[in-house]
Formats: C-alpha cells, sequence, structure tokens
C-alpha cells in the first residue's frame, strides 16, 4: 500500500515521536506501507519545523530515509487538482500524490481537504491519519 503523506504529517511524525505520524514510519520500516511524499510537502514541513521547533530538524533528515519523495505534479495537473477546492499550496500535494499514483493521500489539513477525507480523486483516496493507520494496521 503506497500512502503520500501531507505536510503536516511530515511535521508530526519529527514533533511527536510516540505519535501516529511515526507510527506510520514504523509500520513501513516493517514493510507493512510505502510512505511517498513531494519535495513540495518536504519544503513546507521544513519551513515549519524551522519556525516552530528547530530543535528536532535532525529527526526530519532521519525520517526522510524512509519516505521516498517522487517528483512534484505537472502544472497541469496542479491546476486540475485546484478544481476541488484546495488552496494554492494545497493543490501541489493532491496533484503529486495522483501522479504518484498513490493508494492513499494522508492529511490533517481538516480546515483545507477535510472536505474531501474519505473520497476518491483519481486512484488516491483522501483520509487522516487514523483512517490510513486503520487500513494498513487491518491489511
Amino acid at each position: 500500500m503506497r500512502l503520500f503523506l501531507d505536510a503536516n504529517i511530515l511535521f508530526s511524525a519529527v514533533h511527536s515521536p510516540e505519535g501516529g505520524a511515526r507510527e506510520l514510519i514504523r509500520l513501513s520500516d516493517a514493510e507493512k506501507c510505502e510512505l511517498l511524499t513531494s519535495q513540495h510537502a518536504v519544503f513546507e514541513a521544513q519551513r515549519n519545523l524551522f519556525v516552530k521547533s528547530p530543535k528536532p530538524v535532525a529527526n526530519f533528515k532521519k525520517i526522510l530515509k524512509t519516505v521516498h519523495r517522487v517528483s512534484d505534479a505537472s502544472p497541469n495537473l496542479v491546476a486540475k487538482a485546484g478544481c476541488f477546492g484546495l488552496p494554492e499550496n494545497d493543490a501541489p500535494i493532491l496533484a503529486a500524490a495522483v501522479a504518484a499514483e498513490a493508494d492513499m493521500l494522508v492529511t490533517g489539513d481538516r480546515k483545507h481537504f477535510g472536505h474531501l477525507y474519505g473520497t476518491v480523486v483519481g486512484r488516491v483516496r483522501i483520509v487522516n491519519l487514523v483512517e490510513a493507520l486503520e487500513t494498513v494496521v487491518g491489511s
């Protein structure tokens, strides 16, 4: 199962060593799932870590070793993703997940992605962290 991680999930994996996002990292290490993200998501997570919590940046590099970085999506695909009511900064996340043929886009961003939770775009199901964990553990 291929899970595309939004920037907030990457941030949480670094910031909360005992949280659900870090559990996804452990499940990936145990080969229960494959974790993906884009350079756009990495930059966003890095920026937020630097502003909100500069100490765990070393942990970020370690976590990124588990997460496969895929190419950012084409401008055309980003424009199509924007048609789903996403802000300009979030459309590239959905577009990259679709381009990478992920099974799920895992995001904790209820404000911008909440209206899409449980829906499928392309072949990508948009889910929160709890649903992703339940799906991976249950498979």
